[in-house]
């Protein structure tokens, strides 16, 4: 598989959430905001990355009877880190995502990705695999998340400095300064709703796609034959 084919399967073709629908828990429990997709889908790129990294460094060193615990161990040790890591240098960040930091350990995204990419590649191959397969679920959670919270407070990244650090401030709008709010938004059944419309968007989008191929070699091949004659 060459570099372009791992990125389109990241961010699209095989993307975690729009395509895979895997990660369904943190999709619909923390995307209330912008800010919180965001910083989920970060902690779940570190993972991905570092555990792509370390198991394709390992696998000629693991017996295939082990190797499942063996990948689990490392996918929950590399989680322990960052969930050290964000308690102790963005804990109010660590705060709002609470246990799906160490739920990371059970996304069936990253050990999926471990057993049936990263212990079959090369290191390069499997990092970059990892990063775009994490980007893609970062976008996929902001995406949730903006819209949610758009619609929801009339904002985009509220809190971001608060969470993410003043680095972060800049992402900070007041889209509607009046907006009252819709507070379905903001509650769990607005996750399935927004997330089902993105689907529709994705596959609509894809369904074009291929019958713009599909008219354009026909007219291609119509055009040959007419030449031949």
């Amino acid at each position: 598989m060459n570099t372009r084919e791992i990125i389109k399967n990241g961010l699209w073709d095989q993307n975690i959430v729009f395509s895979q629908l895997l990660g369904m828990c943190p999709t619909m429990a923390v995307t209330t905001s912008g800010t919180n997709g965001l910083g989920m889908g970060l902690a779940t790129t570190v993972v991905l990355v570092g555990a792509n990294i370390l198991i394709s460094s390992i696998r000629d060193f693991v017996s295939p009877q082990v190797r499942i615990p063996v990948y689990i161990v490392v996918i929950a040790t590399l989680v322990t880190l960052v969930d050290m890591s964000l308690n102790a240098w963005m804990h109010d960040l660590y705060r709002v995502l609470g246990l799906f930091i160490a739920l990371i350990v059970v996304n069936c995204a990253v050990l999926g990705r471990a057993e049936s990419f990263a212990s079959r590649s090369t290191v390069l191959a499997s990092a970059l695999d990892g990063l775009c397969m994490g980007l893609g679920f970062t976008v996929a959670l902001t995406g949730i998340g903006l819209i949610r919270e758009l619609i929801g407070m009339g904002t985009l990244f509220n809190q971001a400095s608060l969470l993410l650090g003043p680095r972060f401030a800049f992402l900070e709008m007041k889209v509607f300064p009046d907006y009252g709010g819709v507070l379905m938004m903001v509650l769990p059944p607005a996750g399935f709703l927004v997330l089902g419309l993105l689907l529709a968007t994705k596959r609509l989008v894809e369904r074009r796609a291929a019958a713009s191929v599909t008219s354009g070699a026909a007219a291609l091949a119509v055009e040959n034959a007419t030449g031949c004659h």
